[in-house]
């Protein structure tokens, strides 16, 4: 089993602690997003898993070895950091050919990839001529190149268009499904929502959390149902009696903190109060997220109407 395994890892920078005393696992077969608010250490603790940089103390390991002690890295690990980091005098073309030939992987994956990528047709120009999205996909090529068991990427959908964002999304999918080790660093909650099953969170090198989504979600988000009746005033009598707030729109719509449909629905029927409309209100992984986070960001804007004297 391909795994990338943090474990006590620490990294400072003179005074700055950028990742504390961190273990986690990430393992095949789903894809795991890695959430933090800026300076969490997300960066920096890829960078420790792929040999860019030394750890203070702790190891990051990949597939039990750390990754400086692979001959063929690309055939293992396919990664995504900088997508500005291809020479923009090279093609598209050569650059991947160079790693390729580094790494003994046939020249026919190059072609492979760049169709997979969806930039074959500009595989021989010039990098520096690529828009951002354009050097994203050939980023996202290069990490696929070695066909590896674990692919990290950081921010993959930056830069891409709407089919490209649909795109690396069902990437990342079927990467899991068949059984990679899928970790992906990401600002974008709503995004991060459609296509993670588990989440690592780190707020100022800190481990927040290490759960899977649904789980993360319900543990930092509170339970609300939302219903319609034709007796709003006994409805709310008698969900005030089971110790539930209970606010009261014009149209009779009702939001009960605390409950869930099923309890409203519950209580509702036992006092024979007809029910026009029940739901759960559906928590994002955006509210979730920013409840843990809340005072783990190293900058955070100040409300614009705080702001005005």
């Amino acid at each position: 089993m391909t795994s990338i395994d943090v474990q006590d890892l620490t990294k400072e920078y003179g005074t700055t602690r950028a990742v504390d005393r961190l273990t986690f696992s990430v393992g095949p077969g789903r894809v795991t997003g890695f959430l933090g608010p800026n300076g969490a250490g997300k960066s920096t603790t890829m960078r420790l898993a792929l040999g860019l940089d030394r750890p203070t103390s702790g190891t990051a390991l990949i597939g039990g070895r750390p990754y400086a002690t692979y001959g063929e890295p690309l055939r293992v690990v396919g990664a995504l950091l900088d997508p500005q980091a291809a020479h923009g005098a090279r093609t598209a073309h050569a650059h991947l050919a160079a790693l390729a030939a580094s790494n003994r992987i046939p020249l026919r994956r190059v072609d492979e990839v760049l169709e997979q990528a969806g930039i074959a047709a500009v595989a021989r120009r010039r990098v520096k001529t690529f828009s951002l999205g354009m050097r994203q996909r050939l980023g996202i090529a290069a990490a696929l190149l070695g066909d590896p068991e674990v692919v990290m990427l950081d921010e993959p959908s930056n830069g891409l268009d709407p089919e490209g964002i649909i795109w690396i999304r069902e990437l990342m999918r079927d990467l899991a499904r068949a059984g990679r080790t899928v970790l992906v660093s990401s600002h974008l909650m709503n995004e991060t929502a459609t296509f993670a099953d588990h989440l690592v969170v780190l707020g100022r090198g800190r481990l927040l959390a290490d759960t899977p989504m649904p789980d993360f979600i319900a543990a930092h988000t509170a339970r609300r149902a939302h219903v319609r009746t034709t007796d709003p005033g006994r409805l709310r009598a008698a969900l005030t009696r089971a110790g539930h707030q209970v606010a009261v729109a014009d149209d009779g719509r009702c939001t009960v903190d605390g409950a869930t449909a099923a309890e409203v629905g519950a209580l509702a029927a036992a006092d024979g109060i007809p029910v026009l409309e029940l739901a759960d209100e559906q928590a994002s992984l955006e509210q979730a997220y920013l409840a843990l986070t809340a005072n783990e960001a190293e900058f955070a804007a100040t409300p614009l109407q705080e702001a005005r004297p």
